[in-house]
Protein backbone atom coordinates (compact mmCIF):
# COMPACT_ATOMS: atom_id res chain seq x y z
CA UNK A 1 0.00 0.00 0.00
CA UNK A 2 1.41 3.72 -1.11
CA UNK A 3 -1.25 5.46 -0.02
CA UNK A 4 -1.24 7.70 3.06
CA UNK A 5 -4.20 6.62 5.03
CA UNK A 6 -7.39 9.41 6.49
CA UNK A 7 -9.25 8.07 9.66
CA UNK A 8 -11.62 10.43 10.35
CA UNK A 9 -16.01 10.66 10.45
CA UNK A 10 -16.08 14.29 10.08
CA UNK A 11 -16.90 15.35 6.65
CA UNK A 12 -15.35 18.74 6.93
CA UNK A 13 -11.85 17.58 8.12
CA UNK A 14 -12.05 14.86 5.48
CA UNK A 15 -13.03 17.47 2.75
CA UNK A 16 -9.51 19.54 3.71
CA UNK A 17 -7.51 16.66 3.77
CA UNK A 18 -8.98 15.35 0.32
CA UNK A 19 -7.75 18.94 -0.55
CA UNK A 20 -4.26 18.81 0.46
CA UNK A 21 -4.10 15.32 -0.91
CA UNK A 22 -5.21 16.44 -4.48
CA UNK A 23 -2.74 19.17 -4.09
CA UNK A 24 0.14 16.92 -3.10
CA UNK A 25 -0.63 14.47 -5.77
CA UNK A 26 -2.13 11.77 -3.63
CA UNK A 27 -5.09 9.34 -3.55
CA UNK A 28 -5.50 8.31 0.33
CA UNK A 29 -7.46 5.58 1.83
CA UNK A 30 -10.53 7.06 4.16
CA UNK A 31 -11.04 4.79 6.83
CA UNK A 32 -14.41 6.76 8.73
CA UNK A 33 -14.36 3.99 11.81
CA UNK A 34 -11.88 1.84 13.68
CA UNK A 35 -12.23 -1.55 12.37
CA UNK A 36 -11.35 0.07 8.91
CA UNK A 37 -8.71 2.18 10.43
CA UNK A 38 -7.26 -0.63 12.52
CA UNK A 39 -7.43 -2.87 9.34
CA UNK A 40 -5.20 -0.06 7.14
CA UNK A 41 -3.04 0.74 9.82
CA UNK A 42 -0.06 -0.81 9.39
CA UNK A 43 0.29 -1.27 5.95
CA UNK A 44 0.04 2.67 4.99
CA UNK A 45 3.09 4.86 4.54
CA UNK A 46 1.46 7.80 6.55
CA UNK A 47 -1.53 7.76 8.56
CA UNK A 48 -3.58 11.23 9.67
CA UNK A 49 -6.51 10.78 12.22
CA UNK A 50 -8.99 12.90 12.98
CA UNK A 51 -9.52 14.29 16.48
CA UNK A 52 -12.82 13.16 16.12
CA UNK A 53 -12.09 9.50 15.91
CA UNK A 54 -8.55 9.91 17.77
CA UNK A 55 -10.13 8.81 21.27
CA UNK A 56 -11.61 5.55 20.51
CA UNK A 57 -8.86 4.26 18.03
CA UNK A 58 -6.17 5.10 21.37
CA UNK A 59 -8.19 2.77 23.39
CA UNK A 60 -8.30 0.14 20.43
CA UNK A 61 -4.37 -0.16 20.95
CA UNK A 62 -3.35 0.08 17.53
CA UNK A 63 0.68 -1.64 17.07
CA UNK A 64 2.92 1.39 17.58
CA UNK A 65 4.56 3.05 14.45
CA UNK A 66 5.90 6.00 12.73
CA UNK A 67 4.14 8.79 10.42
CA UNK A 68 0.92 8.99 12.91
CA UNK A 69 -0.07 12.67 13.25
CA UNK A 70 -3.42 13.79 14.88
CA UNK A 71 -5.25 16.44 12.67
CA UNK A 72 -8.00 18.80 13.71
CA UNK A 73 -9.30 22.09 12.49
CA UNK A 74 -9.36 24.03 15.18
CA UNK A 75 -7.09 25.54 18.18
CA UNK A 76 -5.37 22.30 19.69
CA UNK A 77 -6.20 21.98 23.62
CA UNK A 78 -4.02 20.14 25.86
CA UNK A 79 -6.11 17.06 25.77
CA UNK A 80 -5.78 16.41 22.70
CA UNK A 81 -1.55 15.91 22.99
CA UNK A 82 -2.53 13.37 25.57
CA UNK A 83 -4.92 11.60 23.31
CA UNK A 84 -1.83 11.65 20.85
CA UNK A 85 0.73 10.25 23.49
CA UNK A 86 -1.59 7.41 24.15
CA UNK A 87 -2.23 6.67 20.05
CA UNK A 88 1.85 6.59 19.23
CA UNK A 89 1.40 9.64 17.33
CA UNK A 90 4.50 12.11 16.55
CA UNK A 91 2.79 15.31 16.66
CA UNK A 92 -0.65 16.98 16.52
CA UNK A 93 -0.90 19.17 12.92
CA UNK A 94 -3.81 22.20 13.18
CA UNK A 95 -5.35 23.28 10.24
CA UNK A 96 -5.09 25.84 8.12
CA UNK A 97 -1.60 26.52 10.17
CA UNK A 98 -0.13 23.49 9.35
CA UNK A 99 -1.34 22.92 5.56
CA UNK A 100 1.91 23.74 3.98
CA UNK A 101 3.48 20.86 6.13
CA UNK A 102 0.58 18.26 5.59
CA UNK A 103 1.01 18.92 2.03
CA UNK A 104 5.20 18.32 2.13
CA UNK A 105 4.51 14.80 4.36
CA UNK A 106 1.69 14.00 1.66
CA UNK A 107 4.16 14.54 -1.14
CA UNK A 108 6.94 12.82 0.45
CA UNK A 109 4.44 9.89 0.39
CA UNK A 110 4.17 10.18 -3.65
CA UNK A 111 7.89 10.33 -4.09
CA UNK A 112 8.91 7.50 -1.98
CA UNK A 113 9.73 4.56 -3.66
CA UNK A 114 11.85 1.18 -3.25
CA UNK A 115 15.11 3.11 -3.81
CA UNK A 116 16.48 6.43 -4.24
CA UNK A 117 18.13 7.12 -7.71
CA UNK A 118 21.74 6.10 -8.78
CA UNK A 119 23.66 9.12 -8.96
CA UNK A 120 27.02 9.06 -10.77
CA UNK A 121 28.70 11.89 -11.32
CA UNK A 122 31.33 12.43 -14.17
CA UNK A 123 33.92 15.42 -14.63
CA UNK A 124 36.84 16.23 -17.24
CA UNK A 125 40.08 14.96 -16.27
CA UNK A 126 41.47 17.26 -18.95
CA UNK A 127 39.45 19.85 -21.73
CA UNK A 128 38.21 17.69 -24.53
CA UNK A 129 38.16 14.05 -22.23
CA UNK A 130 34.58 13.93 -23.58
CA UNK A 131 32.74 14.00 -20.10
CA UNK A 132 29.84 15.60 -21.68
CA UNK A 133 29.49 13.21 -24.40
CA UNK A 134 29.98 10.72 -21.81
CA UNK A 135 27.39 11.84 -19.26
CA UNK A 136 24.92 11.91 -22.09
CA UNK A 137 25.43 8.28 -23.41
CA UNK A 138 25.03 6.81 -19.79
CA UNK A 139 21.62 8.86 -19.54
CA UNK A 140 21.12 7.27 -22.54
CA UNK A 141 21.36 3.81 -22.13
CA UNK A 142 20.41 4.25 -18.23
CA UNK A 143 16.48 5.57 -20.12
CA UNK A 144 16.14 1.91 -21.62
CA UNK A 145 15.12 0.47 -18.33
CA UNK A 146 14.20 3.34 -16.43
CA UNK A 147 13.94 6.76 -16.07
CA UNK A 148 16.97 8.71 -16.14
CA UNK A 149 17.91 12.58 -16.34
CA UNK A 150 20.95 14.21 -16.84
CA UNK A 151 21.89 17.65 -14.28
CA UNK A 152 23.96 20.06 -16.09
CA UNK A 153 26.10 21.52 -13.64
CA UNK A 154 28.55 23.34 -15.96
CA UNK A 155 27.87 26.71 -17.23
CA UNK A 156 30.67 26.52 -19.44
CA UNK A 157 29.74 23.13 -21.33
CA UNK A 158 27.82 22.84 -24.46
CA UNK A 159 24.87 21.99 -22.53
CA UNK A 160 23.77 18.55 -22.15
CA UNK A 161 20.45 19.24 -23.83
CA UNK A 162 21.86 20.00 -26.87
CA UNK A 163 24.10 17.18 -26.79
CA UNK A 164 21.00 14.88 -26.27
CA UNK A 165 18.91 16.47 -29.00
CA UNK A 166 16.68 18.12 -26.43
CA UNK A 167 17.34 21.94 -26.93
CA UNK A 168 14.43 22.31 -29.14
CA UNK A 169 12.09 20.70 -26.15
CA UNK A 170 10.24 22.73 -24.25
CA UNK A 171 10.66 22.45 -20.76
CA UNK A 172 12.11 24.02 -17.59
CA UNK A 173 15.32 24.84 -16.79
CA UNK A 174 18.22 26.34 -14.72
CA UNK A 175 17.12 29.35 -15.04
CA UNK A 176 13.21 28.81 -14.20
CA UNK A 177 14.54 26.77 -11.21
CA UNK A 178 16.49 29.18 -9.47
CA UNK A 179 13.35 31.40 -8.69
CA UNK A 180 11.63 28.88 -6.72
CA UNK A 181 11.34 28.37 -2.96
CA UNK A 182 10.40 26.04 -1.07
CA UNK A 183 10.50 21.80 -1.56
CA UNK A 184 10.45 20.40 -4.80
CA UNK A 185 8.01 17.67 -6.00
CA UNK A 186 9.70 14.44 -7.73
CA UNK A 187 7.10 14.64 -9.49
CA UNK A 188 6.99 18.13 -11.26
CA UNK A 189 10.28 18.46 -11.56
CA UNK A 190 10.17 15.16 -13.97
CA UNK A 191 6.94 16.32 -15.71
CA UNK A 192 8.72 19.47 -16.35
CA UNK A 193 12.13 18.67 -17.69
CA UNK A 194 12.23 18.57 -21.52
CA UNK A 195 12.47 14.79 -22.44
CA UNK A 196 13.07 12.25 -25.10
CA UNK A 197 12.96 8.27 -25.31
CA UNK A 198 12.80 8.34 -21.43
CA UNK A 199 15.52 10.81 -20.69
CA UNK A 200 15.41 14.14 -19.56
CA UNK A 201 17.85 16.88 -19.64
CA UNK A 202 18.41 20.00 -16.77
CA UNK A 203 20.53 22.71 -17.68
CA UNK A 204 20.11 26.56 -19.22
CA UNK A 205 18.32 27.81 -21.41
CA UNK A 206 19.30 27.74 -25.31
CA UNK A 207 21.15 31.48 -25.90
CA UNK A 208 20.63 32.81 -22.50
CA UNK A 209 24.28 33.24 -20.28
CA UNK A 210 24.69 30.45 -17.75
CA UNK A 211 25.12 31.71 -14.15
CA UNK A 212 26.38 29.71 -11.26
CA UNK A 213 24.24 27.63 -9.63
CA UNK A 214 21.81 28.36 -6.83
CA UNK A 215 22.39 26.39 -3.58
CA UNK A 216 19.25 26.12 -2.91
CA UNK A 217 18.02 25.24 -6.60
CA UNK A 218 20.36 22.53 -7.20
CA UNK A 219 20.34 21.17 -3.88
CA UNK A 220 16.20 20.89 -4.19
CA UNK A 221 16.64 19.73 -7.90
CA UNK A 222 19.23 17.06 -6.86
CA UNK A 223 17.10 15.46 -4.15
CA UNK A 224 14.10 15.94 -6.44
CA UNK A 225 16.01 14.07 -9.44
CA UNK A 226 17.19 11.17 -7.19
CA UNK A 227 13.48 10.42 -5.92
CA UNK A 228 11.83 10.98 -9.44
CA UNK A 229 14.43 8.90 -11.32
CA UNK A 230 16.35 5.19 -11.59
CA UNK A 231 19.70 6.73 -12.75
CA UNK A 232 20.59 10.71 -12.57
CA UNK A 233 23.66 11.66 -13.84
CA UNK A 234 25.75 14.57 -13.08
CA UNK A 235 28.01 17.27 -15.82
CA UNK A 236 30.50 18.19 -13.14
CA UNK A 237 32.95 21.30 -14.22
CA UNK A 238 36.35 20.66 -13.75
CA UNK A 239 36.99 24.20 -12.17
CA UNK A 240 36.68 24.03 -7.74
CA UNK A 241 33.51 25.37 -6.69
CA UNK A 242 32.28 24.56 -2.93
CA UNK A 243 28.69 23.85 -4.17
CA UNK A 244 30.02 21.50 -6.89
CA UNK A 245 31.97 20.05 -4.51
CA UNK A 246 28.76 19.14 -2.26
CA UNK A 247 27.14 17.89 -5.24
CA UNK A 248 30.03 15.46 -6.06
CA UNK A 249 29.77 14.03 -2.60
CA UNK A 250 25.90 13.02 -2.90
CA UNK A 251 26.95 10.81 -5.76
CA UNK A 252 27.28 7.49 -5.56
CA UNK A 253 30.43 7.66 -7.78
CA UNK A 254 32.27 10.36 -9.38
CA UNK A 255 33.73 9.30 -12.64
CA UNK A 256 36.69 10.82 -14.41
CA UNK A 257 37.21 10.87 -18.12
CA UNK A 258 40.75 10.93 -19.00
CA UNK A 259 42.96 10.57 -22.59
CA UNK A 260 46.00 9.56 -22.09
CA UNK A 261 48.20 12.07 -23.56
CA UNK A 262 50.91 13.53 -21.50
CA UNK A 263 49.09 16.80 -20.64
CA UNK A 264 45.79 14.56 -20.45
CA UNK A 265 47.44 12.54 -17.93
CA UNK A 266 48.93 15.34 -16.24
CA UNK A 267 45.63 17.28 -15.74
CA UNK A 268 43.48 14.00 -14.63
CA UNK A 269 46.12 14.19 -11.89
CA UNK A 270 45.39 17.49 -10.86
CA UNK A 271 41.23 17.27 -11.37
CA UNK A 272 41.47 13.96 -9.09
CA UNK A 273 44.15 15.62 -6.58
CA UNK A 274 40.72 18.28 -5.70
CA UNK A 275 38.88 15.17 -3.93
CA UNK A 276 39.97 13.95 -0.74
CA UNK A 277 40.03 10.39 -1.38
CA UNK A 278 41.28 10.08 -5.25
CA UNK A 279 41.26 5.85 -4.95
CA UNK A 280 37.09 6.36 -4.72
CA UNK A 281 36.44 7.89 -8.14
CA UNK A 282 36.78 5.95 -11.09
CA UNK A 283 38.55 6.63 -14.67
CA UNK A 284 36.82 6.58 -17.64
CA UNK A 285 40.01 6.56 -20.23
CA UNK A 286 40.22 7.48 -24.09
CA UNK A 287 42.94 6.07 -26.04
CA UNK A 288 45.59 3.44 -25.70
CA UNK A 289 49.53 3.78 -24.55
CA UNK A 290 49.48 3.19 -20.05
CA UNK A 291 47.72 0.08 -19.69
CA UNK A 292 44.88 0.22 -16.74
CA UNK A 293 47.48 -0.57 -13.92
CA UNK A 294 50.15 2.19 -14.78
CA UNK A 295 47.64 4.68 -15.44
CA UNK A 296 45.34 4.23 -12.19
CA UNK A 297 49.09 4.61 -10.61
CA UNK A 298 49.65 7.35 -12.22
CA UNK A 299 46.51 9.05 -11.76
CA UNK A 300 45.82 7.92 -8.10
CA UNK A 301 42.46 6.42 -8.88
CA UNK A 302 41.42 2.90 -10.68
CA UNK A 303 40.33 2.86 -14.30
CA UNK A 304 36.90 1.37 -14.48
CA UNK A 305 36.55 1.32 -18.28
CA UNK A 306 38.36 2.26 -21.12
CA UNK A 307 36.15 3.80 -23.78
CA UNK A 308 36.65 3.39 -27.16
CA UNK A 309 35.96 6.12 -30.68
CA UNK A 310 32.88 6.03 -32.37
CA UNK A 311 32.70 7.35 -35.76
CA UNK A 312 30.31 9.54 -36.80
CA UNK A 313 29.39 11.04 -33.29
CA UNK A 314 30.02 14.89 -33.97
CA UNK A 315 27.42 14.27 -36.75
CA UNK A 316 24.77 12.62 -34.33
CA UNK A 317 25.16 15.01 -32.18
CA UNK A 318 24.86 17.64 -34.53
CA UNK A 319 21.54 16.26 -36.00
CA UNK A 320 20.07 16.11 -32.51
CA UNK A 321 20.39 12.84 -32.16
CA UNK A 322 22.46 12.41 -29.40
CA UNK A 323 25.48 10.52 -29.09
CA UNK A 324 24.31 6.82 -28.55
CA UNK A 325 22.77 5.52 -32.31
CA UNK A 326 22.86 1.95 -31.23
CA UNK A 327 24.07 0.15 -27.54
CA UNK A 328 26.06 -2.40 -29.65
CA UNK A 329 28.33 0.96 -30.58
CA UNK A 330 31.88 1.36 -28.62
CA UNK A 331 29.94 4.17 -26.44
CA UNK A 332 27.07 2.19 -26.19
CA UNK A 333 28.71 -0.80 -25.12
CA UNK A 334 31.13 1.56 -22.56
CA UNK A 335 28.09 2.85 -21.00
CA UNK A 336 26.33 0.07 -20.56
CA UNK A 337 29.20 -1.72 -18.97
CA UNK A 338 29.98 1.04 -16.13
CA UNK A 339 26.22 0.94 -15.56
CA UNK A 340 26.18 -2.60 -14.73
CA UNK A 341 29.06 -2.06 -12.72
CA UNK A 342 27.60 0.91 -11.07
CA UNK A 343 24.18 -0.82 -10.33
CA UNK A 344 25.05 -2.90 -7.27
CA UNK A 345 25.21 0.72 -5.00
CA UNK A 346 28.78 -1.00 -3.69
CA UNK A 347 30.69 2.34 -4.38
CA UNK A 348 31.97 4.17 -1.62
CA UNK A 349 30.70 7.55 -1.24
CA UNK A 350 33.46 10.82 -2.66
CA UNK A 351 34.07 13.42 -0.59
CA UNK A 352 35.51 16.47 -1.99
CA UNK A 353 38.68 17.83 -0.48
Amino acid sequence: MTAPLFVTADQALLDELLRLAAAAGTTPEVADDVPAALRAWSRAPLVLVGEDLAVALARAGPTRRDAVFVVLTAPVPDRVFQVALALGAESVAELPRSEGWLVERLTDVVDSGPARGLTIGVVGGSGGSGATTFACALGQMAARSGPAVVIDADPLGPGVDRVLGLDLVDGVRWDALGHTTGRLSARALRDSLPRRDGVAALTWFPGSQPRRLQAFAAREALSAARRGHDTVVLDLPRAPDPLVEEIAARCDQVLVTVVTTVAGVAAAMRTCGRFADPGALRLVVRGSGLDDEALGRVVGAPVLERMGDQRGLAEAIDLGLGPVRSRRGPLGRSALRVLAALDDRTARPVRAA
